[in-house]
């Protein structure tokens, strides 16, 4: 057995991704506020691009898209791994074809203070559950030792409002010289704080703690919570009328009560940011034809800086000649990169628009079965790139805000020559047949499904079930009212 070395030659196709492309397909997954977060990054990083202010008319907007075309069509083709060749562009030309009248006036100039921002105003922190707790500790008048004592219990609280250790455990390794009966004095109070209940051992004390708040330590409700919460979930409302010598419409309306009650009180104070969605498209009705429209809502009008492009002609000095011509087929690359991605985004919504026109005109209940391929195969594109853009998309309908992903659902009951329907359309007819049921004979997920089928819609037991549990909805018999 010998080993032998030897040379071969093998012809392979692969795909470069330089970082032109990569950043291509980066914005197709951005929403609107990350894309406009983005446009003015590149602002900052790149003097090639400038904002287009509100003085522009439009025919310098004419002007500056003219200067665009002879790079277009360079590269026609989205995918092309790089926009622009640096040896086979003539700069010259290029300078030659565009209007130096089309440069910006510059913006810079001596600053003075009333023009600066107001910091006050721009920066802000948001109040945690422990200073909430903390400023209506100190705003009571306690003795400074008890005020340590509070302060020691409410850094014992955690996020949900529970306190996360025994009061014996907290007393013994803070070393706190006070009486127990004190220390529970000064916990008991701490639990009447807003948001009530904080401060408590768990999900049951809480709500006990928020009942005596609100109807006094002889109220049913606070029975209820210590022994029947069980019972309530189960719909047992003649047991527990039984077991506390009371009525039905008592034990209801106890029922209601607790309903309004958090189960975490901690959680009502909360630190974390709001985050806001802000749609990338509407879809409006006009004339009875639903029509789209781009939000470019807050996106900075860019254009080439007829100040940066003078430098290309400058000979004297290369490096410097080199750095604009690098910097300006970045900007124009990103140029065509927001406008690809915005006519696809249009492109997709148009798709969708004629693949589900009786949800538009009728409702949710008439959304049809739809998968990526079927949008690919209209707009001309692969199913990767439709994922893209309607990955954190969202559209304004006159039926509400959804994601463009809402619309994509596989379909459901088609078998033995039943109708195909998406799987949100079934949650919403499921829903529909429990919120009319009987509540004395609620419907069992049989009978569910064989309504269902008797609609057309052929679907087992087990997949009625499967869609009941993941809207949160009980079993019949847990919904049953006896």
């Amino acid at each position: 057995m010998s080993v032998k070395l030897k040379q071969s030659l093998k012809q392979t196709q692969q795909l470069a991704m330089t970082p032109q492309l990569q950043q291509a397909i980066k914005l197709l997954t951005l929403t609107h506020l990350e894309m406009t977060n983005l446009i003015s990054a590149e602002m900052v990083e790149n003097p090639m691009l400038e904002e287009f202010g509100n003085d522009r008319d439009n025919a310098e907007l004419e002007q500056g898209d003219k200067e665009l075309k002879d790079i277009e069509s360079k590269a026609s083709d989205f995918d092309a791994p790089d926009l622009v060749s640096k040896d086979d562009f003539d700069w010259e030309k290029y300078l030659a074809n565009t209007s130096e009248n089309s440069g910006a006036k510059s913006m810079v100039g001596p600053a003075s203070s009333e023009d600066a921002p107001n910091y006050e105003n721009m920066v802000s922190s948001d109040q945690n559950l422990y200073d909430h707790l903390e400023w209506q500790a100190r705003m009571r008048e306690w003795p400074e030792e008890e005020l340590v004592v509070a302060i020691v219990l409410i850094n014992c609280i955690d996020e949900d409002g529970f306190l996360t250790q025994e009061l014996d455990e907290i007393i013994q390794e803070n070393k706190i010289s006070l009486k127990k009966e004190l220390v529970q004095d000064i916990l008991q109070t701490i639990q009447k704080f807003d948001p009530v209940g904080c401060g408590s051992k768990d999900t049951k004390d809480a709500l006990i703690i928020q009942a005596r708040d609100l109807f006094g330590e002889s109220a049913i409700v606070e029975k209820v919570i210590e022994d029947h919460l069980e019972d309530i979930y189960k719909k047992r409302y003649t047991k527990i009328a039984e077991t506390l010598n009371s009525t039905e419409e008592i034990i209801k309306q106890a029922e209601l009560s607790i309903m309004t009650f958090h189960p975490r009180p901690g959680r009502l104070i909360s630190s974390e940011q709001t985050h806001y969605v802000v749609p990338d498209i509407y879809i409006k009705e006009v004339s009875g034809k639903f029509v789209v429209k781009l939000n470019n809502e807050g996106v900075p009008r860019l254009r080439i800086s007829g100040l940066y492009k003078s430098l290309l002609k400058n000979k004297d000095d290369p490096q410097t000649k080199d750095y604009v011509e690098e910097k300006l087929r970045n900007a124009l690359w990103l140029l065509k990169s927001i406008g690809n991605r915005q006519k696809t985004i249009v492109k997709v919504a148009e798709a969708i628009i004629e693949h589900q026109p009786d949800f538009f005109a009728k409702g949710a209940e008439y959304l049809r079965p739809m998968i990526l391929k079927d949008i690919a195969g209209v707009i001309g594109m692969h199913e990767s790139t439709v994922s893209r853009v309607t990955t954190n998309k969202f559209v304004h309908t006159p039926l509400g805000t959804f994601e463009l992903k809402y619309f994509f659902s596989s379909g459901v009951g088609g078998k033995d020559g039943g109708l195909d329907i998406a799987a949100e359309s079934l949650k919403l007819k499921i829903k529909g047949l429990i919120s009319k049921e009987d509540q004395a004979r609620p419907l069992s997920d049989q009978k569910i499904a064989t309504l269902l089928g008797n609609s057309g819609i052929k679907v087992a037991r087990r997949t009625v079930a499967k869609y009941r549990e993941s809207l949160g909805i009980l079993s019949s018999s847990q919904r049953k009212v006896k």
